[in-house]
């Protein structure tokens, strides 16, 4: 059932305007329910940073470097310490608008429904549908986006109105459409179809570049994807990438094996396999700023990695780098607050980053270098070349 009155209002997550209409608004017509642009968890973070509760500021970082986390952790971390930052140039904590109402709400005996869909959820789901290509696309554009003129960001109110918003909405569109699709026309569809079943007078505070598309999809409700469609996480589609990263292990694996089999001394190829694989992960470690330690263990599993598509040298070097340096939230914030090269070396948390991607890169070039200089000789001792 449909709400019996229902106001939404668009607002910049950064502006002291938003706050101020969001709480008038909201005073004024004494909703039975303000509906905010929020799931339970970042909910919760506002509540905990403006009561001042302390919350794990550890880094799970073996949880980070698996599979597909740590794109989605670079990617959502980015997106909220860049909003942070600009929040923080014009004086307006991020979320502020959504405190606010939350708070009207309570004032005017309201009920709060959190109608947004779980970030995590909504990111697996980009990440899920977005190409490799897509990815570094994306991640490159929001590290560059931190080292932009501040200009960008002078006329913050003018996102909510007109041919502006079109624009960013535009340009995000064309860059990634499979990210558009689940980062905002399934968000405008699940809170469209969460609003549907409010009952009474709401007033609902979103994004403002949610509003519109919330609107069309409440003028036709009937095709709306039923919420559970909009909550599920399908395997990602096997891609022709996929297939390279494992059809090159395998190849090793099938010539090293048939050549034994066959009375070839592997020997020498195997060892230079392991040199170089392992040397140059070593090599690219020590590169990236990685201490010892994390160089040797780049160095050790490298031959075993190279050979297992689901593993990475840089996994197991950042992981040793972490333990030795410590990393915390703080040194996530800090990546923001970085105004120089100089900054950024001296945060933990980029070092680390930097020694997962030194040694994976090492390791790569290693076995791309073995395909021509062991591979390949390897496969003509066997067809008798």
């Amino acid at each position: 059932m449909a709400s019996d009155n229902l106001t939404i209002i668009g607002t910049a997550h950064v502006s002291e305007k938003s706050v101020e209409e969001v709480k008038n608004t909201i005073l004024e017509s004494k909703p039975d329910v303000v509906a905010v642009e929020l799931d339970a968890a970042r909910y919760q973070n506002l509540l905990n940073e403006k009561n001042g509760v302390q919350q794990d500021k550890e880094i799970k970082i073996r949880e980070i470097l698996k599979g597909n986390n740590l794109t989605m952790f670079l990617v959502s971390g980015f997106l909220s310490y860049f909003q942070k930052k600009i929040g923080e140039d014009l004086g307006v904590k991020p979320g502020s608008e959504m405190l606010a109402a939350a708070e009207a709400a309570e004032e005017a005996g309201a009920r709060v429904a959190l109608i947004d869909r779980d970030i995590q959820i909504t990111l697996k789901r980009a990440l899920n549908r977005m190409s490799f290509w897509e990815k570094a696309k994306f991640v490159y554009s929001i590290i560059a986006s931190f080292f932009t003129d501040d200009e960008a960001i002078e006329d913050i109110e003018s996102i909510k109105h007109g041919d502006v918003l079109e624009e960013v909405m535009g340009y995000f569109q064309e860059m990634s459409p499979q990210a558009y699709e689940v980062l905002v026309k399934e968000r405008d569809a699940y809170m469209a179809r969460m609003l549907l079943n409010i009952e009474g007078d709401v007033v609902a505070v979103v994004g403002a570049g949610h509003k519109k598309g919330i609107l069309k999809n409440m003028e036709h409700p009937e095709d709306i994807p039923p919420i559970h469609q909009l909550l599920e996480l399908k395997e990602p589609k096997i891609t022709f990438t996929k297939v390279i990263l494992f059809a090159i292990p395998a190849l090793f694996v099938i010539i090293f094996v048939v050549a034994f089999l066959k009375g070839i001394n592997v020997q020498g190829g195997l060892l230079e396999f392991v040199l170089l694989t392992g040397g140059l992960g070593f090599l690219g470690s020590l590169l990236a700023g990685s201490k010892i330690p994390s160089a040797i263990t780049a160095f050790i599993v490298a031959p075993f990695t190279a050979i297992h598509p689901l593993l990475a040298a840089g996994w197991f070097a950042g992981i040793v780098e972490a333990k030795l340096r410590g990393v915390s939230m703080d040194d996530l914030a800090g990546l923001t607050k970085s105004e120089s090269l100089r900054d950024l070396w001296d945060n933990n948390l980029f070092r680390i980053l930097l020694v997962v991607v030194g040694a994976n890169i090492g390791c790569s070039i290693g076995v791309f270098i073995s395909i021509t200089n062991v591979l390949w000789p390897m496969a003509g001792k066997i067809m008798g070349m």
